[in-house]
Formats: C-alpha cells, sequence, structure tokens
C-alpha cells in the first residue's frame, strides 16, 4: 500500500477503543486483587509537547502536537548574531528530555540547549568559524553522557547539562562541511567529511575523553559526508563522495574491502560527474538486511557483510527532483516506522508499507 500526500500529517493513538469484560468483569478486577494482569501496556502517559522544526533561514519553531498552534519561536541569527550558512542551517535538533539542543552559530554558541516547553536558554557553548550541518549527537561512555558537536574546526563532547566541554579533537573538513552523525561502536568513534577527511577515535574508558587511532589517506576509510554510514561487526558501510560508491572498509585501520556502484546508480559504472554519490543506509536488526534508499529515488534491500554486497531486490520509491553534478537526484533520508518506509523530494511525500 502507498500512500501520497503533500504535507506531513501525525497521528498519535493512546488507549484502544476496545475493552473485554474478561479483562476486568468486576470491581478491583477478576479475582478483586487490583492486579492488572495484561502485557504490552503503556508504562508513562506520553508527553503531549511539542513538535520542533529548524528551517533553513534559522527559524527554531515549537508547535503544539495536538493543534498545531505555535508555541514558540527563535529566529537564531538574531538571537545569535550569526548568519545562515551557505546551505543553510541543516541540523536536525535533538529532544532529550526537557531540553531542545540544536547548532546555533554565532561566538560562543555553536552549541545551544533550550527549555524544549518555553524556548528559554540554558546554556550556550563553543565557537568556529563555521557552525557545520552535523546534529547534535548524544553517546553515553565510561558511565557518562557525552553531547558530541562537530563544526568546521573540531569534534568536541560536552556535559548536556552544563555545556561544559570535556574534550574536542582537531577534525576539519573542506568548506566546513562537517555532516554526518558521528558513528560510536564499542569504544570507538568514526567520522568523516569533504575534502578527504575521516578518522577513527578511540574513547577514553574511564572518564570522558578520545584519541586518534588512525586518520584516513586517499585511498582508506570511507569519506562520507551527505549520509552517515554504518558500523557492523567492526566494519563500516557507507557512500564515498569521492568515489560515488559504497565502500565497506575495515574499522580497525580503515583498509578497504570493496566497493560498488549499483546501491547508489543501480549500474555497476558511476554516471559522469558522478562525485556525491548518495544512499541512505538503515538496517532492520531483526532481519539482518539493510533497507538502501538511494539518490535517484529507489528502495534497495541488501545484505552488506565482508565479503561483498547481495542485493535482494529495488524499487522505485519516488522522482529526483532536484540536481546535483549534472544528475537528477534526491537526497533527502527516509523515515522508517509503523513497517513503513516515508521518503520526500521537493514535490511530495510518500509512505510505502513494508509488512509482509
Amino acid at each position: 500500500m502507498t500512500i501520497r500526500i503533500p504535507v506531513f500529517l501525525l497521528a498519535c493513538s493512546l488507549f484502544s477503543p476496545y475493552v473485554s469484560a474478561d479483562d476486568w468483569p468486576r470491581w478491583l478486577g477478576s479475582d478483586q486483587s487490583a492486579d492488572w494482569k495484561e502485557a504490552g501496556v503503556i508504562e508513562a502517559i506520553p508527553d503531549s509537547g511539542g513538535i520542533y522544526a529548524l528551517g533553513a533561514e534559522g527559524n527554531l519553531t515549537c508547535l503544539d502536537v495536538a493543534t498545531g498552534k505555535l508555541i514558540w519561536s527563535k529566529n537564531l541569527p538574531e538571537e545569535y548574531n550569526t548568519e545562515a550558512p551557505i546551505w543553510g542551517y541543516s541540523s536536525h535538533p535533538l529532544v532529550i528530555g526537557d531540553t531542545l539542543y540544536c547548532v546555533g552559530g554565532g561566538e560562543g554558541s555553536v552549541a545551544v540547549a533550550f527549555d524544549k516547553n518555553t524556548g528559554a536558554e540554558k546554556w550556550r557553548a563553543l565557537s568556529a568559524v563555521e557552525p557545520g550541518y552535523a546534529p547534535p549527537t548524544l553517546i553515553n561512555h565510561a558511565g557518562v553522557d557525552q553531547l558530541l558537536y562537530w563544526h568546521s574546526q573540531a569534534l568536541s563532547a560536552l556535559n548536556p547539562e552544563s555545556g561544559e566541554v570535556f574534550w574536542s579533537l582537531p577534525l576539519k573538513p573542506a568548506f566546513g562541511m562537517a555532516i554526518m552523525s558521528p558513528r560510536k561502536s564499542g569504544d570507538y568513534l568514526f567520522a568523516s567529511g569533504h575534502g578527504r577527511i575521516g578518522a577513527l577515535m578511540e574513547l577514553d574508558s574511564d572518564k570522558p575523553g578520545a584519541k586518534f587511532v588512525w586518520k584516513a589517506k586517499p585511498k582508506e576509510g570511507v569519506f562520507a559526508s551527505n549520509c552517515t554510514p554504518y558500523i557492523k561487526d567492526d566494519y563500516i558501510y557507507g557512500a564515498d563522495i569521492d568515489k560515488s560508491v559504497l565502500i565497506c572498509a575495515r574499522l580497525s585501520d580503515g583498509k578497504r574491502i570493496w566497493q560498488d556502484a549499483r546501491p547508489i546508480f543501480g549500474t555497476e559504472t558511476v554516471p559522469g560527474g558522478g562525485r556525491h554519490g548518495t544512499v541512505f543506509l538503515t538496517r532492520n536488526v531483526t532481519n539482518g538486511l539493510f533497507y538502501l534508499f538511494n539518490e535517484i529515488g529507489e528502495l534497495v534491500i541488501a545484505d552488506l557483510t565482508p565479503e561483498g554486497y547481495t542485493e535482494k531486490g529495488r524499487h522505485a520509491l519516488i522522482e529526483p527532483t532536484n540536481e546535483a553534478f549534472g544528475r537528477s537526484v534526491v537526497w533527502a533520508a527516509p523515515a522508517f516506522a509503523g513497517k513503513s518506509i516515508v521518503v520526500r523530494n521537493d514535490k511530495e511525500m510518500a509512505r510505502y508499507d513494508l509488512s509482509r
């Protein structure tokens, strides 16, 4: 089943509309013990809260989830005396508990935290020439929550409560294009970007801290940019922006194991002007397969292992309506929920049922 809509609709169901008398046939339940024996029920009332959006020009908005009414908004360039990055504000906000984290920009405010209910600022931190495009990412290591921000000069870990900088390592992508979310695997952290920048870092196991294990040379690792790579069983799988192929590389030393253009273009050769080939990787942990959404609008189901790429099938979902390097592309990440995939281009959004 396919549903196509021009706008995004959000539905939420909290309680089942049907209750059998066998569930609660008399006062205090079946044996009048006040014990409810059903499993699979909610354990907290969901926060009706808000829907949060950060637009390309820096308009951060909170809307009521039930009515769509504006609760609060901020214009980040005005708030922090800065300008929108050349490719706009592209990193989504991160909401944890009562706090919303996002990339702000400006002196001392690359990283900002707000009260999600009121929009009041909680703290600000970090300065950089460019704020970058990577979304804030939360990891836990050495028993400590660490909030990662990657900007044009460095990858930093902050205390999510105060904005205190735990550690920072220089990692400078070309043109300030820090885009992918750093990926954690065990004691290691991987990040890469434009300009053949890629590195594996080892996290301190006793306290917040990190050091470089290796920095990629031109034919090592995966230089991912538009899409975040996936790490599985000590191997990195990701789209390389220089070669426009899906690459499998060994995590321990960055050695490339194989590369394949088919997941991105459907052919074994890269089209002319083929830099920045893009494919978004999502793995279903139940069946172990990867669900890839590529830049020509296809869903590809495949098995990715160090032995190679094994395709299970592909289907065109949506038209590539944008243009890059002389190619028609769709560079919007998919979402998965309710046994469905949701994709979009510049004109429409589509939902496809993936249930059996």
